[in-house]
């Protein structure tokens, strides 16, 4: 009898076969289709001119391979071939995604320098210059092995007055990016302004692809691209470049070539200085001569020595004029005190004390002298002054004023 199967069953059949025979395939083809939804898994078909093959990358996958997928670019896709009942398709399962057959890291160096190139940051315009003559260095790099030793005797030997700060890192592995974002963000944020380094030397002792890998990442970029304080970047050897050193203000091929651009020779550096010393004596002694030449020159000349002839004359003209001065004051002075004598001598004639001592009176009221006898008459009280005292007296006929109307007060 002829078996009978449902779609579920026959489905569940091909899947099984379909899955256990294509654990992992690699496949070649053109992107087309290309959807990235919220979830962040990437949904595409694959095709070349005779056929299509649905794909799935999930979110982990994506996250790893850090490519920038788009429709019509060629890629080399590896993984496995699942069945999804639902839909009653297969689909590719991406492992591992590489564009035109090369390497991942590769192909992601290759990306993200086209996506910063766009971004600008590797502009030169962009870049700090170096400090002349730094006092503080910072440095990250691994606290042990040959680096840190290599940076700190070339320092010792070139500039030993420069003060050394290490921040260590892991340059490589899976905590490397972490560390050096952290670096470089602790030596321009978490530092007093007056502690800060001048220069930061970011560093490495070269090695494979791999192991630069995180010196290839967008984080690094752009915490070196950031930073307020200038970065020397030397990371591997001379043959390796890396994003981290096309970003940076100054690529070194090794950390010694590093520590010898960020630090003047001493040596050197106290020559330029007593060079620049003999020059700008030499100059100034001849500014000096030169200066007292012409000062010579114009001490000597008449257009010099006639202002002082004029200051001379004009000031025994200044002594005439101050004795002719002060006699006239005292002549003044005299006139006046004689005119102050005749004026006070007028006053004297014109004084009443002197009528009154020649006999004669004045009588006055409550408020005013007494000039005539009516003046008198309205008043009931008076007063009597004489050269030599004043007299009270008390008006008994206000009708008729003579010298028996007139008692002398009590």
């Amino acid at each position: 009898m002829e078996q009978i199967q449902s779609v579920r069953e026959l489905t569940l059949d091909i899947k099984q076969r379909l899955e256990s025979g294509f654990t992992d395939v690699v496949v070649r083809g053109e992107i087309s289709n290309y959807r990235l939804p919220a979830s962040g898994h990437i949904y595409m078909t694959l095709k070349d001119s005779d056929a299509q093959l649905p794909a799935v990358v999930w979110k982990n996958v994506r996250q790893r391979a850090q490519l920038e997928l788009r429709d019509g670019m060629e890629i080399i896709a590896r993984g496995r071939i699942e069945v999804y009942p639902p839909a009653g398709r297969y689909q590719l399962i991406c492992t591992s995604i590489s564009i035109g057959g090369e390497g991942e890291l590769q192909q992601a160096y290759a990306m993200l320098l086209e996506k910063l190139t766009r971004q600008g940051l590797f502009n030169p315009e962009r870049k700090q210059p170096l400090p002349a003559v730094p006092e503080t260095i910072g440095i990250a790099t691994s606290a042990t092995g040959a680096v840190i030793q290599d940076i700190r005797d070339v320092i010792k030997r070139r500039f030993p007055a420069a003060k050394l700060l290490l921040h260590p890192i892991n340059v490589q592995g899976r905590q490397a990016v972490a560390d050096i974002v952290r670096a470089l963000d602790f030596f321009n944020n978490a530092m007093e302004p007056d502690q800060k380094p001048d220069v930061i030397i970011l560093a490495r002792g070269g090695g494979s692809l791999e192991d630069l890998q995180p010196f290839n990442e967008e984080k690094v970029a752009l915490a070196i691209a950031s930073s307020d304080i200038p970065v020397i970047s030397a990371v591997g050897h001379e043959t390796d470049v890396t994003i981290a050193d096309l970003v940076a203000d100054r690529r070194a091929g090794t950390p010694s070539i590093a520590a010898e651009i960020a630090v003047p020779d001493s040596n050197e550096l106290l020559s330029r200085i007593g060079t620049i010393e003999r020059q700008l004596a030499t100059s100034v002694k001849a500014q000096i001569d030169g200066t007292m030449r012409q000062i010579d020159s114009l001490t000597g000349s008449y257009g010099f020595n006639r202002p002082l002839i004029v200051i001379e004359k004009m000031e025994e003209q200044v002594t005439v004029l101050e004795r002719e001065m002060k006699r006239n004051s005292l002549h003044r002075l005299h006139l006046a005190e004689q005119s102050f004598s005749a004026a006070r001598e007028k006053l004297d004639l014109l004084d009443y004390h002197r009528t009154l001592q020649r006999g004669f009176a004045l009588v006055k009221g409550k408020e005013s002298y007494l000039t005539s006898q009516q003046l008198l008459r309205n008043e009931a009280n008076a007063v009597v002054l004489f050269h030599d005292g004043e007299v009270g007296i008390r008006v008994t006929d206000a009708g008729h004023v003579n010298g028996n109307g007139i008692d002398k007060a009590p």
